[in-house]
């Protein structure tokens, strides 16, 4: 209805999208870098999960870059972990209500892995609005330095260096997560070298997600079942 469509249009336009109610294809949208989109660390779907009830959480954001993205393993949090208020004090940052609770010594361990892949994606507010400011006013700070010493800053920063510094961690966990998928079992070390060819193809191919998806179908674990013994 007309009101639906109202909605959707906006959303469309403070999203950076064209909206279209015509029913057409899908249409492929240029440009939605510049307007701080693009890719999965862009969606508002991905922003909003990772975050808490009323303010954005870095430590969920970059737990998310770390575990599911690069395939890293964090030990348990220490028990009692003071939990972080729902909003911030009256004073600080976001960032600087962070960057207090990860300050103790048991906890700095496993947030000085993460943190900072959340900070890099501060200019998104708790639903994944972009924003050049904070709930309190205060200006955005999006550089961090990682665990390994790279300098990024924004999502920019981050995308580049999941491309370049850490391309191959990256496409071995997305073949290792799309096989494991499409088996419908777990991923097995007789599996390894059908994800190493995998990788060798999508560098071949500039990493068309249509080959990954090939060299999966065609392979015997997707073409077989194997027997009891």
């Amino acid at each position: 209805n007309a009101d639906h469509t109202f909605v959707n249009e906006k959303l469309a336009q403070h999203y950076g999208l064209r909206w279209n109610d015509q029913g057409e294809p899908w249409q492929r949208i240029e440009g939605v870098k510049s307007q701080g989109r693009g890719g999965v660390l862009g969606m508002a779907t991905f922003l909003a999960k990772q975050s808490g009830a009323s303010r954005t959480s870095p430590i969920l954001r970059g737990n998310w870059v770390s575990e599911t993205l690069l395939g890293e393993r964090l030990p348990r949090p220490p028990k009692d972990v003071p939990t972080l208020p729902e909003s911030t004090p009256q004073g600080l940052t976001e960032r600087q209500l962070i960057e207090q609770h990860t300050s103790n010594k048991s906890c700095a361990k496993c947030h000085i892995r993460i943190d900072p892949y959340g900070f890099s994606l501060e200019n998104y507010d708790g639903i994944g609005r972009f924003r050049q400011k904070d709930g309190r006013g205060f200006s955005i700070d999006t550089k961090t330095t990682l665990r390994d010493g790279s300098k990024i800053e924004g999502i920019d920063g981050l995308r580049n260096y999941l491309l370049n510094t850490r391309r191959e961690t990256f496409v071995k966990v997305f073949c290792h997560k799309l096989l494991g998928y499409s088996l419908g079992r777990k991923v097995q070390l007789s599996d390894e070298p059908l994800i190493t060819d995998m990788m060798t193809q999508l560098e071949k191919s500039n990493y068309r997600i249509s080959v990954a998806i090939e060299a999966i179908v065609t392979s015997r674990q997707f073409r077989e079942i194997r027997g009891q013994e």
